[in-house]
């Protein structure tokens, strides 16, 4: 029978079988490592260095709690509108949010390495099935575990954990505001049909350079320009229902679809977003008068009234009646007369309407 120990110096360490963990102690050269009476392989931390531990976690946590703070402030204070505004809301919202769970995280982490002890364990292999005395064990082991991570015995850190959660927890709470209220029936109407504030129709003006557009300079056969209401130039949820495409056609380009008294001088505009889900509907094919909207390839014939020849849309983009004021500039001569935007804005809208009525 073949001898499968390890032949060791006499009185340096026992004898080892192979394939068997070496024997819990110290290496050579290192300090013997004394655990506390009756816990063997248990590593407590230096006291000195766990109270300096608990007043960073403590500190760690005051920044969370701040942070929590200010990213419910951040919300309730910074709205948005336009793009500049809703770029200052993101920042704000963002950086609080991050500096609070970077915080919260890096406090648990120092909580758990430089205040909890460390341990050494050996897990043997027994039945899956446990006694009555091995989950009494178990409760015990908790417990104690309880004791020992130092939330019980260490009040300054229990208190301030509980002071950095509690805003991050009120955080889902706040952001369910977004989910209301309801719609109603403010889908129905844009701002075109809104006068100035001195009582003129409303002109329309460049997307991006804000310039009134003069009848007369727009003709150019096959131009096509994005175009916004005067007043409203960034005020993101007024655009999210008005902005326009603004076409030029020869008047014996237009078909029968198109109201030629919505037109002025071959001009045309139309809703630019598309009737399937809301996406822009900007690409435009001069040859044959086509509107295709990138998301989903709903193809609109601009000189038919922008009726739908392909794609899933189930409905033309809404034209809108246009003129111009005694400047020569483009205006809106009222509002849509149909809802803008996808079928199933009118189709909420339409019930919202009818509940009204109802009630």
């Amino acid at each position: 029978m073949t001898d499968n120990t390890i032949e060791q110096p006499e009185n340096r360490v026992p004898p080892r079988v192979i394939g068997t963990p070496q024997a819990a102690g110290p290496s050579v050269g290192e300090e013997p490592i004394h655990a506390p009476e009756g816990e063997p392989g248990v590593i407590p931390q230096d006291p000195a260095s766990a109270r300096r531990a608990e007043r960073v976690v403590a500190l760690l946590f005051t920044i969370a709690f701040l942070a929590g703070v200010g990213f419910i402030a951040s919300y309730v204070a910074f709205q948005v509108g336009d793009i500049d505004r809703t770029a200052t809301s993101n920042l704000a919202l963002g950086g609080t949010l991050t500096l609070a769970l970077l915080s919260l995280a890096i406090g648990i982490t120092v909580w758990v390495r430089q205040i909890m002890p460390k341990y050494n364990l050996v897990q043997e292999r027994h039945a899956m099935a446990s006694d009555s005395e091995t989950r009494e064990h178990v409760k015990e082991t908790f417990l104690r575990g309880a004791e020992e991570s130092g939330f019980v015995k260490h009040g300054l850190l229990r208190r301030t954990l509980l002071l950095a959660a509690a805003p991050l927890g009120l955080a889902p709470l706040v952001l369910l505001k977004d989910l209301g209220p309801l719609p109603g029936t403010v889908l129905r109407h844009t701002v075109w049909g809104e006068p100035t504030k001195d009582g003129k129709p409303r002109r329309l003006v460049v997307e991006g350079t804000g310039q009134p557009i003069r009848a007369a300079d727009f003709n150019s056969p096959g131009g096509i320009l994005s175009v916004v209401p005067e007043g409203y130039e960034h005020d993101l949820n007024a655009l999210a229902k008005a902005t326009l495409i603004l076409l030029k056609f020869r008047p014996e380009e237009f078909k029968s679809g198109t109201n030629l008294n919505w037109t002025h001088d071959g001009i045309v505009a139309y809703s630019k977003i598309c009737t399937h889900v809301g996406c822009p509907a900007a690409l435009y094919e001069q040859t044959t008068h086509h509107i295709l909207c990138p998301c989903h390839q709903s193809t609109f014939d601009a000189a038919d009234g922008a009726n739908v020849i392909f794609g899933p849309a189930a409905r033309p983009l809404p034209q809108l009646p246009i003129g111009i004021d005694d400047e020569g500039y483009l205006i809106a001569k009222s509002d849509f007369h149909v809802p803008v935007g996808p079928s199933f804005w009118e189709r909420g809208d339409a019930e919202a309407e009818a509940r009204e009525t109802k009630s």
